[in-house]
């Protein structure tokens, strides 16, 4: 297992368990488990799924861990592959499986990575138009997902506060409903601070939610 994506896992947990107050070690050591298996990514899946079923109360964490779990694949399971195995038919399989599976979050974790590699700090702008680039024709399906980031990038230069606020009076789009905060939070404040998360976790309508998603993107940035 990517030791990055294990940091990133147990710290996003942890502020997930500590608002809900439900206790998450159990959780957390089955999670470890399937990320570490040598197995099949599909069979990683569906064991990665069976946890989840047993563990019903931390379920809306289970299409953002997804995505974990697929970044956890890109850095770690597929050096013991063959070096085109991402262009290989049995990689498209896979993809056509899961097509419906994770979330928007998987982008953004890309877009760290790709960060870090060119020694670059992550922005809001830069993520839009450099890494989805949502002004080029071809790319209007992006465009229209990442719409509600695009109309409201001055937050990202506001406040912890404005960004819940504002997320509150918005209809935003299906993709972007539950992933806008900690989205804007995080190029507001890439790095996780005790004091971000206090804000967060005073001002956010779904708070445990965002407080986890957050500390998972922050915690992702900052221990590369």
């Amino acid at each position: 297992m990517n030791s990055i994506v294990k940091k990133t896992l147990t710290e996003s947990l942890a502020k997930f368990a500590e608002i809900t107050k439900i206790g998450s070690e159990e959780l957390l050591d089955k999670l470890v488990g399937v990320f570490e298996a040598d197995d099949h990514f599909m069979a990683k899946v569906a064991k990665f799924d069976e946890v989840f079923n047993e563990y019903p109360k931390f379920d809306e964490l289970r299409e953002v861990y997804f995505d974990l779990l697929m970044i956890n694949f890109f850095t770690s399971d597929v050096n013991k592959l063959e070096a085109d195995y991402l262009d290989s038919k049995e990689w498209e399989d896979i993809e056509d499986q899961t097509i419906d599976r994770g979330t928007e979050l998987l982008n953004l974790l890309l877009y760290i990575n790709e960060c870090h590699d060119e020694q670059i700090k992550p922005g809001l702008e830069d993520f839009l138009k450099e890494f989805l680039l949502v002004d080029e024709d071809e790319f209007q399906d992006e465009f229209n997902i990442y719409e509600d980031l695009i109309s409201n990038q001055q937050l990202a230069e506001s406040s912890v506060e404005d960004i819940c606020n504002n997320a509150k009076l918005m209809d935003l789009g299906e993709e972007m409903e539950e992933l806008f905060v900690p989205f804007m939070v995080f190029f507001l404040q890439p790095n996780a601070n005790e004091q971000t998360l206090k804000e967060l976790e005073g001002y956010s309508n779904n708070t445990a939610f965002d407080v986890a998603v957050y500390s998972l993107i922050a915690n992702f940035n900052q221990n590369r």
